[in-house]
This record gives C-alpha cells, sequence and structure tokens, in this order.
C-alpha cells in the first residue's frame, strides 16, 4: 500500500534537522554565574585602588608625625625657646595664631627667608581659614560687593613643628652665618669691636671693652682689626 507523501519526513528549509531550534524554557537556559561580568571587575578594581589609596595615606601621616615628633625632640631647650619667642612676637593680637605677613617675618627671625609661595604653601597645607575665626585684628570687612579670597592662619602648634623640621635639617654653616650676620649689622663682611659691643649691650653681657678687644685681637688672622667671615666660621667649626 502506497504511504501518503504528506506522511513523509521534510527535510527542507524549515524543519526536520536542519530545522532553527526553539528557545529552551526559562528554567532550561544555561546557568551564568552573576556579579563577574566587565562591570563587576571594574568595581572591583576601584575598590581595590581606593583601599590602596586609604592606605598610603594612613602610612603618609603616620611617617609625617614621626618626623614632626623627632624633629621636636631634636631641639635644643634654647631653640625651643626661640620658636616660642618669635611666635609670640608677631601674634600681635595674641589668639595663637599668625597670618601670612607675620609668618613670613617670624620665619625670617629665625633665619629662613622665604618666597611668597613658599609661605602660601605652608599656609595652605598646614594652616585654617580665617573664617569663623574671633573678631580681631585678622578679620577684614568685605567692602561694597567685593569678596575677598580665603585668608589663612597658622596656629603654634604647626608653626612649631614647621620650624623644628626646617632647623634640625639645616646645614651647620647656615646656622654659622645667620650669626655672623647678626654681629654684622650693616653688611660690611666683618665684624669690628664697636658690633661686639652692641651685641653684648642687645645681650645684656657686661663685658668690658678691653676684654672685647681681646676677642678681636684673638681671632683676627691678618690682623686687620676686624674678624672676617671666613675668621668667624672658623673660630665656630672650631
Amino acid at each position: 500500500m502506497a504511504t501518503s507523501s504528506n506522511n513523509q519526513p521534510r527535510f527542507g528549509h524549515g524543519g526536520g534537522i536542519n530545522a532553527r531550534a526553539a528557545p529552551l524554557p526559562t528554567h532550561q537556559q544555561p546557568y551564568t554565574t552573576p556579579g563577574f561580568g566587565p562591570s563587576s571587575k571594574n568595581a572591583q578594581t576601584r575598590e581595590a585602588e581606593r583601599l590602596d589609596a586609604q592606605r598610603r595615606a594612613r602610612e603618609q601621616k603616620a611617617a609625617a608625625e614621626t618626623d614632626a615628633q623627632t624633629a621636636l625632640e631634636s631641639l635644643s631647650e634654647e631653640q625651643r625657646e626661640e620658636i616660642q619667642e618669635a611666635f609670640n612676637l608677631f601674634d600681635l593680637d595674641k589668639d595663637g595664631y599668625i597670618d601670612y605677613h607675620e609668618l613670613k617675618v617670624a620665619m625670617k627671625a629665625l633665619g629662613f627667608d622665604e618666597p611668597k609661595q613658599e609661605i602660601l604653601g605652608i599656609l595652605q597645607t598646614n594652616g585654617v581659614q580665617a573664617a569663623g575665626q574671633a573678631s580681631g585684628s585678622k578679620q577684614k570687612q568685605p567692602v561694597g560687593n567685593y569678596q575677598s579670597p580665603p585668608r589663612w592662619l597658622l596656629p603654634f602648634q604647626s608653626f612649631q613643628v614647621i620650624m623644628a623640621q626646617r632647623i634640625v635639617s639645616r646645614n651647620p654653616q647656615d646656622e654659622i652665618n645667620r650669626a655672623f650676620d647678626l654681629f654684622d649689622g650693616d653688611g660690611k663682611g666683618n665684624i669690628t669691636l664697636q658690633d661686639l659691643e652692641r651685641v653684648a649691650k642687645e645681650l645684656g653681657e657686661g663685658l668690658q671693652h678691653e676684654e672685647l678687644q681681646a676677642m678681636i685681637d684673638e681671632f683676627d688672622m691678618n690682623g686687620d682689626g676686624a674678624i672676617s667671615r671666613e675668621e668667624f666660621i672658623n673660630i665656630c667649626l672650631g
């Protein structure tokens, strides 16, 4: 008996083994592990970078605090008093803060004549903004519609640490040159008997004329009646 052609399997387009497979039901879809796509990897990378940045910031802060403490401990009692006196002298309204101009002259008094950008950098890194401070000579009222830029103030604790770090890292010869310049007030290049008398008077030392002259005679190697910078350095370095 002949079989109807309608019952024969179809191998053409759209059916049979060449037919495109129908989508699987949802519960039979291939399993994909969630949370491990490109966006997840980027998030993990950002988180790792954030944690690393926090760790480095903590290490830097700890190192800075250690350096500051070491510098403070390295100061002599005389150097501590010099820092305190310089701050007190230029903290005109005695509020425990100094501004740009006061910081500049206080640092210069301690032997550090820094340019404007260096002073501003110190204030912006270690200071606080003047807004909210108690009213006083450091407060300025805006004129008209003009709003002045933020003013920075440096507290004593920061000033003390900054000066301590600079003092302990200073070349000893710089300290000697600074001392020479204090004696050679008019910058003529040597220390005369009159210079010694002036400094002795300022310091309240009761040295007699003959004693000061003996000091000049002892260290005046070229016999010009004064002590040159080179001779002064040799005296200090022994």
